[in-house]
């Protein structure tokens, strides 16, 4: 069972990708369940959803403790309590432009790919809406669902610009490809 969980602040969109990536895994056959957490309930406040995909129907009931990846919409809450949740083999995507090897030196025992979204939103015309470069990303780090998906998944279901989130989404998805191929 992969247990992932997103989490950005109230108005970042983190929900939404949420909701997106669990249709995506969905979409690929796989059983998911998906559920989220609001703070305050106000913009600017902590969001987390929760997403646990399977080959098997998903019975476990609770919140995710130990999660296999983190996607963070904003760089400042990788820090207590969501790092409590990941161990040395827990893959982080975060919406960032500081560098790999400076995450390396911060958080020496995770595994931290850096992107910088917020530049690849503003590039196809987005503004700092940053979940389709980070959903990107993030399929690219962990290996699903797969781009063609994804890709889908914003032509299908972005509100606005569908094109335009398509574009991030994959732009997101080259740009941890090659982060990761450098740092192979």
């Amino acid at each position: 069972m992969l247990e992932i969980i997103v989490q950005g602040r109230g108005g970042q969109g983190a929900q939404t990708a949420g909701n997106l990536l669990a249709r995506a895994f969905f979409a690929e056959g796989r059983q998911v369940q998906a559920f989220a957490s609001y703070g305050g309930a106000r913009r600017g406040t902590p969001v987390s959803s929760f997403i646990r995909v399977d080959e098997r129907p998903v019975r476990l009931r609770c919140d995710i403790e130990r999660a296999d990846a983190i996607l963070c919409f904003d760089a400042s809450l990788l820090a207590p309590p969501l790092l409590d949740r990941a161990d040395g083999r827990t893959l982080i995507v975060v919406n960032s432009s500081r560098p790999a090897a400076e995450w390396a030196a911060k958080l020496p025992s995770h595994r931290v790919v850096p992107v910088d979204a917020l530049a690849i939103s503003r590039s196809q015309g987005l503004g700092r809406i940053v979940n389709s470069a980070l959903l990107g990303a993030f399929a690219r780090a962990i290996g699903n669902p797969a781009l063609p998906v994804m890709r889908q998944m914003m032509l299908d279901h972005s509100a606005k610009l569908p094109q335009e989130n398509a574009a991030a989404c994959e732009t997101g998805f080259e740009h941890a490809d090659a982060l990761l191929r450098e740092t192979a």
